[in-house]
């Protein structure tokens, strides 16, 4: 896997990085059935970015007729660049380079015989030259396109459950250098962390899971005013499956804006974790909620859809 990070790393911190750059990659890595499509979307100031998608069917997938779910696999993040601002590859693009790494892998896995059992979809955008925007304790990175955006063409229908990799450094409340998981977020609730999902970080990262919290506002969409950890969870405001938030994360505040930050055996966990999680979700071993709970839940309180949304304003 790391060599797959390393790839994709040394492919982002190029100031002509691309999603065809690295479809190119990516299609390198062996004669499989899966798709690769990119699609350049151009945003405000003139700037673009250009998403990228990943549809790798499995052995029992709904794309082969199987009844196994299906996970999606999503990389957060503003841009891979804050070009003509700063030079180089920023901290920000690590979720990017962990989707696109773990990508890599399973289409290595695939052209060699290694199936998965269900379809994964991974999902990124890719861009050099991003802007920059003000946020507490540290700079953010901004995006040539808005969320609203970003989760019409990563957020996929036929996933059946979602991790979203970001890079979450910019904050006091994570003090750990790796990776973190969030609880479960599904339509508007806050769920307690799956055990299944914290045994798979203990085993890929060989210590203790961390969970990180997660307070309401950080699971309602951007646009509201509203303060948020990153946009780690944003995928949750346009999904109705179970999202977990995979956080690449530092022991101290770092922007989102600098360079020279990235970590690859940090990238390499958060990537590897997902294809453990992508193995066994598709065979039922790993569920990311209760649903007997959850059911019990809605029942009892009705729904939360309603932080789905950018809400009404009381007067």
């Amino acid at each position: 896997m790391l060599n797959h990070v390393l790839d994709v790393v040394d492919l982002l911190d190029s100031p002509q990085t691309s999603g065809e750059l690295l479809a190119a990659y990516l299609r390198e890595q062996g004669e499989t059935n899966a798709t690769i499509d990119v699609t350049v979307v151009p945003g405000k100031d003139g700037l673009s970015t250009d998403f990228i998608k990943v549809v790798i069917p499995g052995s029992r997938g709904k794309i082969q007729g199987g009844d196994a779910p299906t996970l999606g696999v999503i990389g957060r993040l503003g841009g891979a660049g804050a070009r003509p601002e700063l030079i180089g590859f920023v901290s920000d693009g690590d979720g990017a380079a962990a989707a696109l790494a773990a990508a890599a892998k399973m289409l290595r896995m695939n052209a060699r015989g290694d199936v998965l059992p269900g379809d994964v979809i991974i999902a990124t955008h890719i861009t050099g030259w991003a802007p920059t925007q003000p946020h507490d304790p540290v700079p953010f990175m901004d995006s040539p396109v808005d969320m609203a955006t970003m989760n019409d063409f990563e957020v996929d229908p036929a996933m059946d459950a979602i991790i979203s990799i970001d890079t979450t450094k910019g904050n006091r409340t994570i003090n750990h250098r790796g990776i973190a998981i969030s609880p479960t977020v599904k339509q508007g609730y806050i769920l307690r962390p799956s055990e299944d999902l914290v045994a798979t970080v203990e085993k890929v990262t060989g210590v203790p899971a961390v969970v990180f919290a997660l307070a309401t506002q950080d699971i309602t969409p951007y646009g509201n005013d509203l303060h948020h950890l990153n946009s780690i969870l944003q995928p949750a405001t346009a999904a109705t499956v179970p999202v977990v938030g995979v956080a690449i994360t530092t022991a101290v505040p770092v922007a989102g804006s600098a360079t020279g930050a990235s970590h690859a055996i940090d990238i390499e966990l958060a990537a590897r974790f997902s294809i453990e999680v992508a193995k066994y979700f598709a065979t039922g071993e790993i569920a990311f909620y209760d649903e007997a709970q959850f059911a019990l839940l809605t029942g009892l309180y009705g729904t939360a859809e309603h932080l789905q949304t950018l809400g009404t304003v009381k007067a």
